[in-house]
């Protein structure tokens, strides 16, 4: 699994609707297991249906774009459940399963800017909208990569992955039935929360920080 991936409180998804969802994919999880299936075969899987997913986007097939892109986003929670089942995944597969994730947020997103200037006669609006929703999405990865490297947690925030994905499938799906207005509203609302969430972090981190540069009790050590 990606380091955005832990669920928290704070978050829109509840720990309880996430873990039904892991519930739900089980059966497909042992089915995989049994079968020898591995993580890393399974991550590759759902970066190609990602990019099935931004090719369609781009040629206007919205509604089944979404439902591409719902599909390899579920693959990705497979893999995690998958390596869980096998024993515990790998420094590389938890490598591999990052990068992809970035690559295939990436992938989507050129899809809906490639859209986007396909039919819109003015599309310096949405063009914006694609890329602050998507350095957004970007830096709550990073940031959280980025704390953990430097001793730090920063799992919290409103919008880690999951929540993005749901809405920006929705919004897919919506605009597919006809109602384009809802692409640019998902566009917004992932905009806005992947931001809020980064400013989360950096002051989850800020807050760490401060504490661990406490002077430790008398008579006992700081790193005891």
């Amino acid at each position: 699994m990606s380091a955005d991936h832990a669920p928290r409180g704070d978050a829109l998804l509840s720990d309880r609707l996430k873990a039904m969802g892991r519930a739900a994919l089980a059966p497909l999880v042992n089915v995989l297991a049994a079968g020898g299936v591995t993580p890393n075969s399974v991550t590759v899987a759902g970066l190609v249906l990602v990019l099935a997913a931004s090719l369609l986007i781009w040629q206007r097939s919205l509604l089944l774009g979404a439902i591409f892109l719902a599909v390899g986003a579920g693959l990705d929670a497979v893999d995690g459940g998958l390596a869980r089942a096998q024993g515990g995944g790998t420094p590389f597969g938890a490598f591999l399963d990052s990068t992809l994730d970035r690559m295939g947020e990436g992938l989507v997103y050129l899809g809906i800017v490639a859209y986007w200037l396909s039919v819109t006669v003015q599309p310096f609006a949405p063009v914006m909208l694609a890329a602050l929703a998507l350095s957004g999405s970007f830096l709550v990865s990073y940031s959280r990569a980025r704390a953990e490297a430097v001793g730090f947690t920063a799992s919290n925030g409103l919008a880690p992955r999951t929540e993005r994905l749901i809405i920006l499938v929705l919004g897919l799906a919506l605009a597919g039935l006809g109602h384009s207005i809802f692409l640019l509203v998902a566009m917004g609302i992932i905009a806005i929360l992947a931001w809020v969430t980064v400013a989360q972090r950096i002051w989850n981190v800020r807050a760490q920080a401060a504490r661990a540069d406490l002077p430790a009790p008398i008579g006992q050590d700081k790193e005891s």
